[in-house]
């Protein structure tokens, strides 16, 4: 795990867009095309904010995004289908294709849909987040390490539903839907590059947990500890509860 560090979100997102456009760039100059991976949530604002700022081909890339709420209409201020049209989709010129989370049609045969385009495209660059529960996309502890299925349902733990009430995206945490389709850990994992932001102090603990702990799956975001070639953007404020022995600025 390559741990880089820059003073606040603002720069954070900057050098995790800049880095993962240098690896869609390069994909496309070696094979053509480039497979990648969009997270939302507020912690992607700045990374993605400088991604659509760069010179890359957009018509060579096909894109996947992570997870979206079962029965939420696309309308809703939290959907995630609006959010990727909104801040990404709407901004860059077309691309190859986009495939989005339907979470208002039936969630089994979405999975499966979803399932069968993504292991026909691998993945080059995957843009994750982590949860201040430590999850990878919606894969709340304990997470599912061992499913082979590229999508999946879940349940949603209370952290993670009071994480999206108090980020604002809900009115009451009555409203935030207990059940989502994501993309598995697994399959995250199969990305070839994995370039992970997470700015902000009330993801301190998720971040430790993710670096110093075991590799768990009550720390799902430490399974990134095993992958080969992820790299940790943290600000001044994610990275404040690291020792000393695993928090090099960079």
């Amino acid at each position: 795990m390559d741990i880089k560090i820059a003073d606040d979100a603002s720069a954070l997102g900057k050098r995790a867009g800049a880095a993962a456009a240098q690896a869609i760039r390069e994909t496309i100059a070696s094979k053509g095309t480039a497979n990648i991976i969009l997270a939302t949530g507020t912690s992607q604002f700045e990374t993605l904010k400088q991604l659509i700022s760069e010179d890359i081909d957009w018509s060579k890339v096909t894109m996947f995004h992570l997870d979206e709420y079962i029965h939420l209409p696309v309308t809703h201020p939290a959907s995630f289908r609006k959010y990727l049209q909104e801040k990404f989709i709407s901004k860059v010129p077309p691309l190859k294709a986009a495939y989005l989370v339907n979470g208002e049609t039936d969630p089994t045969a979405e999975c499966d849909r979803l399932g069968k385009a993504i292991t026909s495209h691998p993945i080059d660059v995957a843009l994750v987040g982590i949860g201040e529960n430590g999850h990878l996309a919606f894969n709340d502890p304990p997470a599912d390490f061992a499913t082979e299925k590229p999508y999946i349902i879940v349940e949603l733990d209370q952290a993670c539903r009071q994480q999206q009430l108090g980020e604002g995206w809900f009115k009451s945490l009555e409203e935030v839907p207990p059940r989502a389709i994501s993309m598995s850990v697994k399959q995250i994992l199969k990305s070839k590059i994995i370039i992970c932001s997470v700015p902000d102090s009330r993801k301190a603990v998720a971040v430790r947990n993710t670096v110093e702990q075991r590799v768990s799956n009550l720390y799902p975001a430490s399974i990134l500890q095993q992958h080969a070639d992820c790299r940790l953007y943290l600000d001044k404020s994610s990275v404040g509860l690291l020792s000393k022995n695993t928090s090099p600025i960079a």
